[in-house]
């Protein structure tokens, strides 16, 4: 149930209208728009309704089915023949900051494909500074045209004690953040080992969050389905996007969970996820479709909720299913359902124009009653925010990289070593714990090309300790270079991934001197380069031209010999360490089954 600060913010003077909108619906009063002759999604009985007229005053849909005597002089009517209506897609769970954008270009990218509202996680730029970063994307969200929630960070850094970021956020800060109403949560509570085991940090902030009356959302990562998922949920967490599998979601849909399947750039888990869904037969009301991390190349080549909502089609799930599950379902999660989620009376008239459905060929989005975007284009300018001096200088290294600073050497007079190496599975958040046996050469143990090993680096960027974890990775498939990124779950420390330690050392200062961004290097030479001036994780130039420079980044890539999907997504979440299995922060190697560090070599 919204508090009554969520609820001014989203219907500002809803109150004040409902008279005129009861008598525009028995049609005392006459409509502003109706649209006539089209096919509705209805999402609340899972049908579609022919030949229906809705309603709109004041931005609310007042009636749908015969509008005739809501018709006047001034009414605007908009021909729907030929479409069909869905509600506007709702996105219950994504980080924004992922896009590298900022929410305007993403607001541009995002809404003429049908996205009319979302609910992001920004603790992404959290990490880097704070709740003052988290309010800055609010601040900027509440001018886009696009309906902007938030949840409040939780995990701030993701796991204390294994690592360190640039902020440090507890209950106190989230307490001042539930106050504002455009944060209508708390964010994915990824530090599921201290939810389960009753630390009293963590349940301080489920408290505040659950005396706020908002709701906590989840990211299990466990494979325990038993006693962890349901000690999980018996915390009062209402939904977690980790199902990587049709037992994952089912799991946490018996227990009364939001499952949130997610298809985003790299972590493509539709195809497994909805199986529970077309296999097992069961009701879907606790299914939702999200895209958690998606970059800009994805965004404007294949779509963001449209691609989802296809991609679930194109399992088996019923186009009309589908829709429920990226409008009503997520509106139901959080509590929105009364103004958003359906074309119903009452409900904003977010709507979404579909030439077809099957194939979710978005063509007409309208918001609060009116056409914003046509044909993939936004028919007006969005304001742009500016985000402070500050916001962009946030990349301060202890030193300058050198090469010999990436050494790891090997204990004396071994020629082999066992070590502990992570191991990366495509298109997949988790990783691999391996233990393998590796060569020394003049006291190191190099990276070996031909077992498909580099080395990897976390190093504190945030002006704090400036210390550095090293470590293998297996899986880039790299031949050569290097390549570095200060975009590195959750704490966003600088990541640096390389078989050769002079161009890991170049990678690494290019982007300190940059303030921040991604970067590929071999034999010396910059390759291709993208800068994300803001906290290091987002540009403010236009989604076209970032997109662009992904795309040259991913070239650069395969130069460098890797041919995987989203490489730099896969590479950011080699430092998370609430995922399992093995992981790199600042402060070393993490074993994540267990939470405990590692020595990298036996």
């Amino acid at each position: 149930m919204l508090n009554d600060c969520v609820l001014n913010f989203l219907v500002k003077d809803f109150q004040e209208k409902t008279a005129e909108l009861a008598q525009t619906a028995m049609g005392i009063l006459k409509a502003d728009t109706v649209i006539r002759g089209g096919r509705i999604i209805n999402v609340n009985t899972c049908e579609i309704e022919e030949n229906k007229d809705v309603a709109i005053k004041h931005g609310r849909i007042v009636l749908v089915g015969n509008a005739a005597p809501a018709i006047g002089e001034q009414t605007k009517i908009i021909d729907a023949s030929g479409y069909t209506l869905a509600p506007g897609f709702l996105d219950g769970h994504l980080h924004v900051e992922s896009s590298m954008v900022t929410l305007r270009e993403f607001t541009r990218a995002v809404l003429p494909q049908g996205t009319t509202c979302i609910v992001m996680d920004p603790h992404e730029i959290a990490n880097v500074f704070g709740l003052e970063g988290v309010k800055m994307m609010v601040e900027e969200g509440q001018a886009m045209p696009l309906k902007v929630f938030a949840t409040m960070p939780s995990c701030v850094p993701a796991a204390p004690g294994f690592e360190d970021a640039g902020a440090i956020i507890g209950p106190a800060e989230i307490e001042e953040a539930l106050q504002d109403s455009r944060i209508i949560g708390l964010g994915e509570m990824m530090n599921y080992p201290a939810v389960i085991s009753g630390d009293a940090q963590v349940h301080a902030e489920l408290k505040v969050t659950l005396n706020a009356g908002k709701p906590v959302t989840g990211h299990y990562a466990s494979a325990d389905l038993e006693k962890g998922l349901q000690a999980y949920a018996a915390a009062g967490i209402l939904s977690c996007h980790e199902s990587t599998t049709r037992e994952d979601a089912l799991a946490r849909m018996r227990l009364g969970m939001y499952a949130k399947l997610r298809e985003g750039s790299a972590w493509q888990d539709v195809k497994e996820t909805v199986r529970a869904i077309t296999e097992n037969k069961v009701d879907s009301r606790y299914a939702v479709l999200v895209t958690d991390d998606v970059h800009p190349h994805t965004l404007l080549a294949k779509g963001h909720l449209n691609h989802v909502i296809r991609q679930a089609i194109r399992q088996g799930v019923n186009p009309v299913t589908a829709i429920q599950m990226a409008t009503i379902n997520p509106a139901q999660c959080f509590g929105l359902d009364r103004h958003l989620g359906s074309i119903s009376p009452g409900r904003c008239a977010d709507i979404v124009f579909l030439r077809d459905l099957a194939e979710v060929t978005v063509e007409k989005v309208m918001i609060d009653g009116e056409i914003i975007a046509e044909q993939g284009r936004m028919l007006a300018e969005i304001s742009s925010v500016s985000y402070p001096e500050k916001f962009r200088s946030s990349v301060h290294l202890s030193h300058k990289l050198k090469s010999g600073d990436f050494i790891i050497k090997a204990p004396e007079g071994r020629t082999t070593v066992r070590a502990h190496v992570i191991e990366i599975k495509e298109a997949q958040a988790g990783t691999l714990h391996r233990v393998i046996e590796m060569g020394t050469a003049q006291g190191q143990v190099c990276p070996d090309i031909t077992a498909d090993i580099a080395k990897v680096m976390v190093l504190e960027r945030h002006g704090g300790p400036g210390n550095y974890g090293l470590g293998y990775v297996k899986g880039f498939q790299m031949k050569s270079g290097a390549v570095a990124s200060t975009v590195a779950h959750d704490g966003h420390n600088l990541i640096i991934i390389g078989v050769n330690d002079a161009d890991m050392a170049l990678a690494g200062n290019t982007l300190a001197d940059l303030g921040g961004g991604m970067a590929t290097v071999r034999d010396g030479k910059v390759l291709a380069i993208l800068p994300l001036p803001i906290a290091g994780l987002m540009s403010d130039r236009p989604v076209e031209e970032v997109a662009g420079m992904v795309t040259q980044l991913d070239k650069a890539w395969k130069e460098l010999g890797c041919s995987l999907a989203s490489p730099f997504m896969t590479m950011a979440l080699l430092s998370l360490p609430v995922i399992p299995e093995l992981r790199l922060t600042n402060r070393g190697l993490i074993d994540c089954l267990n939470f405990s560090f590692l020595s990298l070599l036996e």
